[in-house]
Formats: structure tokens, C-alpha cells, sequence
């Protein structure tokens, strides 16, 4: 099996624990090959994720490692996350359990996709999302007026501190901490929470992935669109941005854990 392994690369312990990964399934007879920022910091040679041919990732971190790793990818590869963060939440192996079923995954392992958004001004695509897109002030304190058109419908207008584009996935993530729901990973939908809404009746939206959604910006003050937490783009005052569903899903190793156990295990139990 060809494998591309990543690590979060501030933790001396989750490198320590790549390299043993990689002597376990190098003696397996699998060909292991580093990231390029993992083996930077390890001062070992690596491969870029756009020179990369490899049938599955492993990363080791917590969530932003793997974000990061998604992000880099011209092409989605399935990714076997193992959690090396504070939750982890889309690891779905603990350290201690990893090496063993690493060991005996099969080559015809089965794969889960997930629903992505890709955000546009135009014929331009901005970016895609796992999670979150993230629209937010670049001065503090300062707020961002937004336009919600839903099928070319203006459904609604309000005033607040951002706004978050989540998928279904990142409904456990940033929109959660926002008073999102958590929203079934199966669903196929766009999830919007509004961040400090001026209004009361500014409430979070879920809307299917099939209608038209575009977010329009209209403010005095600048502001930044987030991708994942890993990109930064400035927007400007004025601009209309546009969601829809990525054409390519991101693919996770099928481990067999079922979604709503997750949630009882990694975010109600902290």
C-alpha cells in the first residue's frame, strides 16, 4: 500500500510517534512517504500532496492538521486520521489503538465521503470547504451587515459580528461554539450562524445544498473570508459570495464509529 503520512509538526511526541508509524508499515512491505512539512521538520526528504500518488493519508493531529492536509490536496485521497490534538474530533483513532488497526487495514478498505463547499465571487472560486467558511471583520468590535439570497430570494438582512458558511462536518466545530445545531453528516446542506446578530430573529439557517445560496457583504468596514481556518481572504466591504456544493468530497477512512457516539464521547464527556 502507498501511504502519505502527516503529522502535526509543533509536537515533538506526535513526529516521534510518525516515525514509528512508518517503521511498522515500511516492515508491513507498504511504501511511506512523508508530507513535505513533516519531513521538513524532520529533516527528512518529502513529497508534495500536488506530486503525490498515494492511496491513503495518515495524518496525526488534531483537526487542523488534518484541515490543512485536505486543503492541500488537488485531488481528494482518503484520510485515516489519528488524534494528536485537545478533541480531535475528525480523528477518528486514538493512539493507542492506531498502530493495530493501521496494521490490518485492507486494501479495499471502505471510504466515507464528506460534503464540501466551494465559495465563489463570480467565475472566481475562492476556495473549498470541509468545515467552515468564515466571514469576519478585520477590526474588532466592528460590525458586517449581510444579505441572505436563496434562490435569488433575499430571505434575509442583519447586522452582526460574522458569519460562518458550515457544512454539515463543521457543525461540530466553530458554528457549535456559535450556538449552531450539530447537524447529521449525511445531510447534504448548507448551515448558517450568524456571530453576535443584532436582531433576535437572526437565527441559524439550514438550507439543502440543491438551492442557489449566495451571501452578500455590504458594509462600511472591510472584512476577511476563512477557509477551514487555513486561508485568509480579503473581501473588501462589498462583495457577493457564492455557495455551492464542491464537485469533490473529502474522503475519510470508514473506521466503523458511528457519529452520534463521537459526539457523546468527544464533546459531551470533556
Amino acid at each position: 500500500m502507498r501511504i502519505l503520512l502527516v503529522s502535526r509538526i509543533d509536537n515533538r511526541d506526535a513526529l516521534a510517534f510518525a516515525e514509528k508509524v512508518r517503521t511498522v508499515l515500511e516492515k508491513e512491505g507498504s511504501d511511506v512517504v512523508y508530507d513535505r512539512d513533516t519531513a521538513i521538520a524532520l529533516g527528512l526528504p518529502g513529497c508534495s500532496f500536488a506530486d503525490a500518488n498515494e492511496e491513503i493519508v495518515i495524518a496525526i493531529g488534531g483537526d487542523g492538521t488534518i484541515l490543512r492536509a485536505i486543503q492541500q490536496m488537488p485531488r481528494p485521497i482518503p484520510v485515516l486520521g489519528v488524534n494528536w490534538g485537545e478533541v480531535g474530533f475528525l480523528a477518528d483513532l486514538e493512539p493507542s489503538e492506531a498502530l493495530e488497526f493501521i496494521q490490518n487495514l485492507p486494501l479495499g478498505f471502505s471510504v466515507e465521503e464528506r460534503m464540501r463547499i466551494m465559495l465563489s465571487n463570480g467565475d472566481t472560486c475562492l476556495g473549498n470547504a470541509l468545515n467552515e467558511g468564515l466571514i469576519v471583520t478585520t477590526r474588532p468590535a466592528k460590525m458586517l451587515k449581510f444579505s441572505i439570497l436563496v434562490d435569488n430570494i433575499t430571505t434575509e438582512e442583519f447586522r452582526a459580528d460574522g458569519l460562518l458558511i458550515s457544512t454539515p462536518t463543521g457543525s461540530t466545530a466553530y458554528a457549535m461554539s456559535a450556538g449552531g445545531p450539530i447537524v447529521d453528516p449525511r445531510i447534504q446542506g448548507f448551515l448558517l450562524v450568524p456571530l453576535a446578530p443584532y436582531m433576535l430573529s437572526s437565527r441559524p439557517h439550514l438550507i439543502s445544498s440543491d438551492r442557489h445560496l449566495e451571501i452578500k457583504l455590504d458594509s462600511a468596514k472591510p472584512a476577511h473570508l476563512v477557509i477551514d481556518g487555513q486561508k485568509t481572504i480579503g473581501v473588501g466591504s462589498s462583495m457577493t459570495i457564492g455557495v455551492r456544493r464542491s464537485e469533490y468530497p473529502a474522503l475519510f477512512v470508514d473506521v466503523k464509529r458511528n457519529f452520534f457516539e463521537k459526539v457523546d464521547k468527544k464533546l459531551r464527556k470533556l
